[in-house]
């Protein structure tokens, strides 16, 4: 764990750093204010601070309070480190923002305990983010696939389609449907037909660009949406992903099995709402899957 000394005594700095590398923390040291703001505004700045009150250019209130106005969801643990002893001093440090105050003189043992305190408070807060990010990704991603589930694949078409309209531009979306998949099931289990939806993913996962999202909507369909791009480019657009799958064999439990999808693809550009863009598109592979499969139909809207 990375500690950042901000002192202007060099003395001060010495012992400070040697004290904390015998308990093996790696010791960046500043001997001012402002050199220490730099410090934390990085993306990588040290997860604890000790920051003495006076210091040249910022001093250390003045520091604390432009780190505690900073958004960032991983902030510092900060300790105070000033001769000032008195009750209302350590008050006024700790209402700026500090989480800890040591006074000095410091004694090294004291100085390891309030360290390891901020170790702690450190080590809880990046477990609580840890969980409410993976909180967040189970929310948004189907479990199977790792795509987006179709609650998040439908708020980012309400999204697009939002820009689409703003900026006048085209937004295509298209259903694509495994051919057949009801036979695979059938015939070498429903664990085969998973392990056939995971790799599927994985070949959908790598076509698609910068402008595209794609998100499993339920059972063997999934919802890709494109945004930008000429009305020319829409066939090929969506035709990479027919392509490509067609000649993907899919290695599963039960061997290499090949698959095809039919898609259905509808666009507009304004003047018409996210429903009647999948409905549209949902009506497209209707017509796909009557006329042999393995292929796709487009509509415009």
């Amino acid at each position: 764990m990375r500690i950042l000394i901000a002192d202007d005594s060099q003395t001060c700095r010495l012992i400070l750093s040697t004290a904390l590398k015998e308990n093996s923390y790696d010791v960046l040291e500043k001997s001012d204010g402002l050199e220490a703001w730099v410090e934390l505004c990085k993306p990588d700045a040290p997860q604890i601070a000790i920051l003495d009150w006076v210091m040249p250019k910022l001093d250390g209130l003045e520091l604390i309070q432009k780190v505690r106005t900073s958004k960032t969801d991983r902030p510092p643990y900060i300790i105070m480190l000033t001769g000032k002893s008195e009750k209302k001093d350590i008050i006024i440090g700790l209402n700026a923002g500090a989480n800890d105050y040591l006074i000095k003189p410091f004694d090294p043992s004291e100085l390891s305990a309030r360290v390891e305190v901020g170790r702690r408070m450190i080590e809880l807060q990046d477990a609580l983010i840890k969980s409410k990010e993976e909180l967040a990704y189970q929310a948004t991603h189907d479990p199977l696939t790792g795509l987006f589930n179709r609650r998040a694949i439908l708020d980012k078409l309400a999204d697009e389609f939002k820009h689409a309209n703003s900026e006048n531009h085209m937004l295509c979306v298209g259903i694509c449907d495994i051919d057949h998949f009801k036979r695979i099931n059938d015939t070498y289990g429903h664990q085969t037909g998973d392990d056939i939806l995971s790799k599927l993913s994985g070949i959908l996962g790598e076509i698609t660009t910068d402008t595209e999202h794609i998100g499993r909507i339920g059972g063997e369909e999934f919802l890709i949406v494109s945004s930008g791009g000429a009305e020319s480019d829409v066939s090929s657009r969506f035709e990479r992903y027919r392509r490509q799958i067609a000649e993907t064999g899919i290695m599963t439990r039960s061997g290499a099995i090949s698959i095809s999808v039919s898609i259905g693809v509808s666009c507009c550009a304004g003047k018409s709402t996210a429903d009647e863009l999948l409905a549209a598109a949902d009506a497209a592979l209707y017509e796909a899957k009557s006329q042999g499969r393995n292929r796709i139909k487009y509509t415009r809207l």
